[in-house]
């Protein structure tokens, strides 16, 4: 990556109950979204398989992973064969302290671990049971180097709160990778017909904001009860989308990244740098 432009790509599939089969084909996304000028890609949230916190099944627990192991491995070699920075969706980690965990590697161009991240929001909602299977995350915010730019993963339901995006941007971030799961079931799309449009609207705002790139990665298909919506997106610094993937297609989308945008945004609207830290002690109150 060289210059104040770079391309970026997101990876959005349907996932089924075959492992094998799920990375074969994500393996041909990303190798795609490669050939196409990405020198960063994002998978989705839990993209090696289906969405397990639908339900609360105790068994489910036995396919969560060590770190190394399958799943990793493939990313690497993914990351190697591709010469690329890949931003590993997430895991269903099962870590030496004995927790479960919802993590995010990055790897480099040489298939190498650069970053680990851990799902800090963990969400408790009708068909996302997520904090039966998943800890919060203990490893903090994590930004990482990539070429001439600054990185920064969160996963999916961290993508509610401002902090997190606040936080990151502070230290310097300045492309925010979200793998997502998230659609409708039923109830929600009778009720709240407006969810996916207000999903992508929480995050163009924290682009906006903090004057950065935000890029989500979500999956399609039908799964249980729930349709993800895709819908993956890349907005700017003024929180504009500049590329958008379909609601039910599985693809890559891939997006042109002008880093020139984001001192233009944050140095024109200096909204991080009129903040008044001492005045916002209530924040961090129970």
């Amino acid at each position: 990556m060289t210059g104040k432009n770079i391309k970026i790509g997101l990876v959005q599939t349907a996932a089924s109950g075959d492992i094998g089969k799920n990375l074969n084909k994500t393996s041909k996304f990303i190798s795609l979204a490669a050939d196409k000028g990405a020198s960063i890609v994002c998978l989705q949230e839990l993209f090696a398989a289906k969405y397990p916190a639908q339900e609360e099944k105790k068994e489910l627990f036995n396919t969560a992973e060590q770190i190394p192991g399958r799943t990793s491995r493939f990313l690497s070699e993914e990351a190697n064969k591709n010469k690329i920075i890949l931003i590993g969706g997430s895991i269903f980690e099962k870590a030496e302290d004995k927790k479960f965990y919802n993590t995010c590697l990055i790897f480099n161009e040489k298939g190498k671990i650069i970053a680990k991240y851990r799902k800090t929001h963990i969400p408790h909602d009708p068909h996302y049971y997520e904090q039966y299977y998943f800890s919060p995350g203990n490893l903090g915010y994590i930004q990482v180097n990539a070429g001439n730019l600054k990185i920064a993963p969160l996963i999916c339901y961290d993508q509610w709160y401002p902090e997190a995006a606040r936080i990151n941007a502070l230290k310097g971030a300045q492309i925010i990778f979200y793998p997502t799961a998230i659609g409708w079931f039923k109830e929600m799309k009778e009720m709240e017909p407006f969810s996916a449009g207000r999903w992508e609207d929480s995050m163009r705002s924290h682009a906006s904001l903090n004057g950065i790139y935000v890029a989500a990665a979500n999956r399609v298909g039908k799964e249980g009860n729930i349709d993800f919506w895709g819908g993956s997106f890349v907005a700017d610094p003024f929180g504009q989308v500049v590329a958008r993937a379909s609601s039910t297609k599985e693809e890559v989308l891939v997006a042109d990244i002008d880093l020139i945008k984001i001192g233009a945004s944050q140095e024109g609207w200096r909204f991080l740098q009129n903040r008044k830290p001492r005045s916002y002690g209530e924040l961090v109150k129970n």
